[in-house]
């Protein structure tokens, strides 16, 4: 086995991009494999119910959610950009996926997530990965909340044993959850007890055991046992058919194409931020970092991939990746035998899985959306900006009562106004003497100085952008008179956009129109580039940009003097 890996490391020196598992299996040895083994074999006894569950929740069956599993698994591990990243499907994609298998069945779901895959590994190619660590915290907090909230209430039909066929959206399903509970079946509640209270017990008893394999096992014989009435994977779906899935290819037309674009998208943001975070958490356990952009075209080939098998989209787990850590891995091969692990379940335990009570699995996820929310966030956010709250708190509901993308889509947009807003109030402009100047020394400082008749300054600071674009022309009106020069400061803004350059451009023509010298200090590297390329700076004069007030207070005098004797 070692030998193999070993020769799938040299192969790996020949591809044009550069996943983890090649640097990983350099000096490779057989006690790296032995605790690659260890820890994949118990992430994949971990994943086996997790996959079962999101496979029904997301509105397919438990084997689509089995072979996900196993084929995303590996291709994420080849492929991938995290020597620890667990593959497979996710919470976060539940709510997602029984959206689009509702609407266009499991051919459009298939669709979308290959169209999905395109999009990451497109993401990945093009070096995009840092992209989405722009996404503010407080967006992420609400959605990620949200789905909990979704993941929960979904799962209380089954839990509870109503059999209720539920509407898609949350307040809906509360409303027909409180409508059916009188056909209550109290051996499901007791089944969904029971493996909440292992889920949460056993791990204070021993850390050795996964306690959601305990759970299935437990309930299963119990149900099986005392000839339960409770709905199981046989009832439902027949059982895990034992084998190979075989080929699916959906159907693919223009007019389809355009119709998913939209749950494409979605599918690829979401699982792109799940799987950076999920990487970022076990470089924080281990202290090493990832290839985000290599991630993302691992994650691409994975969804464009897994469908043709019968999977659903996948993403990397945060807490199979952990699991997986915290089981003593080495590299990705303790993902490969993460799914290998699961292979092996297809093959030999399948016919058993047919017991397991829906009850059981709806425990599990319940359990999962409990430590999916981010609930402690919001006591650390109202702490902070209530605006950082606002926009938590609107893309979690936007999120519950319609869907993901309506709660992220509000979000984003709440989160750039606000950000937008925060630079606006921190950029200013104004008029600056030696009395008001808050540089004290040094060749900037206007302290102790004499300003020449005629010579105004002014001190910009912040970026100069769109939203603060206004304030030069307030606070060049504001100065009184007619100056025969103007010094800009300008050491304090990192940066100007085009709006900004249009309203100089347009202040410094005036000025030059009116005879008046325009000069500017301590231009930082981007307004200098940004003025430079645009012409503006050829405009002014190379000359006019000085090091410091010292020098254009000199050369004011100079150009002032200058013209008084061609007067």
């Amino acid at each position: 086995m070692v030998g193999l890996l070993l020769q799938i490391q040299k192969a790996g020196s020949r591809l044009r991009f550069d996943p983890a598992i090649r640097a990983s299996l350099k000096g490779y040895g057989t006690g790296d494999f032995l605790k690659d083994l260890g820890a994949g074999v118990t992430v994949g006894v971990i994943a086996l119910p997790l996959a079962i569950g999101f496979g029904i929740a997301s509105g397919v069956t438990p084997a689509q959610g089995i072979w996900t599993a196993i084929v995303a698994g590996a291709l994420i591990s080849l492929f991938g950009g995290s020597r620890f990243q667990i593959g497979g499907p996710t919470g976060a994609f539940v709510p997602v996926l029984a959206g689009i298998v509702a609407a266009d069945g499991y051919s459009g779901l298939a669709l979308a997530t290959m169209m999905a895959g395109v999009m990451l590994a497109g993401m990945g190619i093009f070096r995009l990965g840092g992209l989405l660590k722009f996404i503010p915290y407080p967006v992420v907090a609400g959605f990620t909340t949200g789905i909990a909230i979704i993941i929960f209430t979904a799962q209380l039909n089954e839990g509870l044993g109503l059999g209720l066929k539920l509407p898609e959206h949350v307040p809906q399903q509360v409303l027909a959850l409180a409508a059916g509970f009188h056909n209550l079946n109290w051996r499901a509640v007791s089944v969904l007890l029971l493996t909440v209270g292992v889920i949460y017990g056993l791990p204070r008893i021993t850390a050795k055991v996964p306690p959601s394999i305990v759970a299935v096992v437990a309930t299963t014989l119990l149900a099986a046992a005392l000839d339960w009435p409770v709905a199981t994977i046989g009832s439902k779906f027949g059982g895990i058919p034992v084998g190979l899935p075989g080929w699916h290819w959906p159907e693919i037309s223009l007019d389809r194409l355009r119709h998913l674009m939209g749950p494409a998208f979605t599918i690829a943001a979401l699982g792109g931020i799940e799987s950076l975070l999920s990487a970022s958490v076990a470089d924080g356990m281990t202290d090493t970092r990832h290839d985000s952009n290599q991630e993302l075209i691992g994650q691409g080939l994975a969804n464009l991939l897994t469908p043709l098998v019968g999977g659903i989209a996948a993403t990397g787990a945060i807490a199979r990746t952990a699991a997986n850590v915290r089981g003593g891995a080495r590299s990705p091969v303790s993902g490969l035998i993460h799914s290998m692990t699961l292979l092996g379940v297809v093959f030999v335990a399948a016919p058993w899985a047919q017991f397991i009570p829906l009850a059981a699995l709806a425990g599990i996820l319940m359990t999962v959306a409990l430590r999916m929310a981010e609930w402690d966030n919001f006591y650390t956010l109202w702490q902070g900006p209530r605006t950082d709250f606002a926009v938590m708190l609107t893309a979690l509901a936007l999120t519950v009562v319609f869907d993901l993308t309506a709660g992220v889509g509000a979000g984003l947009l709440m989160a750039a106004v606000m950000f937008v807003r925060r630079m606006e109030e921190i950029s200013h402009v104004h008029l600056l003497t030696p009395d008001n100047d808050p540089e004290l020394d040094g060749g900037d400082s206007l302290r102790g100085r004499v300003i020449p008749d005629g010579v105004v300054l002014y001190r910009f600071h912040g970026p100069f952008f769109f939203a603060a674009a206004d304030k030069l022309e307030v606070a060049l009106r504001g100065s009184g008179g007619r100056p025969k020069a103007v010094i800009f400061r300008m050491r304090y803004v990192p940066a100007m956009d085009g709006t900004g350059l249009q309203a100089f451009r347009t202040n410094v023509r005036k000025m030059r129109r009116d005879k008046v010298h325009v000069l500017l200090t301590g231009v930082q590297p981007q307004p200098m580039k940004v003025m430079f390329e645009s012409g503006l700076a050829d405009e002014i004069g190379l000359d006019y940009f000085c090091a410091d007030a010292e020098e254009a207070l000199a050369l004011s005098k100079k150009l002032l003097d200058q013209d008084a004797l061609r007067q």
